[in-house]
């Protein structure tokens, strides 16, 4: 169900061309896409985009890592920060070494088109994972997070009720090590939000450890546990600004966890 070209013009005025999004982005070196489909909703065929990077040094065993954007198709500053980070690593491959980059930067390719948080049969698909849920959208990106074995999953997601910056962990013990240097760094272009109670869950310097049920994770018992992150910017700041702090917060993410697993490597 992968590898198709589809057509995926938007057909209606007013609403947000997937095409348009990708075209430029099928014209960077060393980048590959696939299409994970086709899959109907209404009269049309959609499909998945999904990216390939392979940094240097990265032939023998590379460092698997899943990002995701616009699982929320009204959260723009996720698809815009992969496209630009896309672009970043045509011209400095070197910022990938020894990674396996998968990077979807459209997971609800509906809800992208309409500008609405929910998919256009009306779910929140960021709720319907490992539920054994009907929706094609989910079903494709289940099917990635058992078969890729990431080693890290990153998930880009804008809050229309927090004034700054911060994140959700899961998964490896390392994971806190991670997240707190790229809020540290994405905190020089937005705000850190500091409040106790973040999206209704108990919070720490911008760090949240719970989750709401069926959002996108990696599936259970999965070994070894990979590190999960879900980086959140002000959905109401500047887009540039968001997209800044998007791709800092990405480059600090894969930097820290290098250098990470160096060290590790050498104990």
């Amino acid at each position: 169900m992968e590898g198709k070209t589809i057509n995926t013009a938007s057909p209606t005025h007013g609403k947000r061309s997937i095409e348009d999004f990708l075209a430029p982005l099928t014209k960077l070196r060393d980048v590959r896409l696939d299409l994970l489909g086709p899959f109907r909703v209404g009269d049309r065929e959609y499909a998945l985009p999904r990216f390939r990077f392979r940094g240097p040094n990265s032939s023998d065993d590379p460092i698997r890592i899943g990002i995701f954007g616009a699982i929320h198709g009204d959260e723009v500053a996720g698809p815009l920060a992969l496209a630009r980070f896309l672009e970043e690593l045509a011209g400095a491959p070197e910022l990938a070494v020894s990674f396996l980059l998968h990077i979807y930067p459209i997971c609800n390719p509906t809800g992208f088109e309409d500008n609405t948080r929910h998919s256009r049969r009306g779910l929140d698909l960021n709720r319907e994972f490992w539920k054994a849920s009907p929706e094609a959208e989910v079903q494709l990106l289940e099917h990635e997070l058992r078969e890729r074995h990431f080693q890290g999953i990153i998930q880009l997601h804008a809050d229309d009720t927090s004034e700054g910056i911060y994140g959700f962990v899961r998964g490896h013990t390392l994971t806190e090590n991670l997240l707190r240097p790229a809020l540290r760094e994405a905190g020089n272009i937005l705000p850190r939000n500091v409040n106790a109670t973040i999206d209704g869950f108990a919070a720490r310097d911008g760090i949240v450890y719970e989750h709401y049920e069926g959002v996108l994770a990696a599936p259970a018992r999965m070994d070894p546990e990979p590190f999960e992150i879900i980086f959140e910017t002000p959905h109401l700041a500047a887009m540039d600004l968001q997209v800044q702090a998007l791709v800092v917060a990405l480059k600090t993410i894969l930097s820290e966890y290098r250098r990470l697993i160096s060290f590790a490597a050498n104990i």
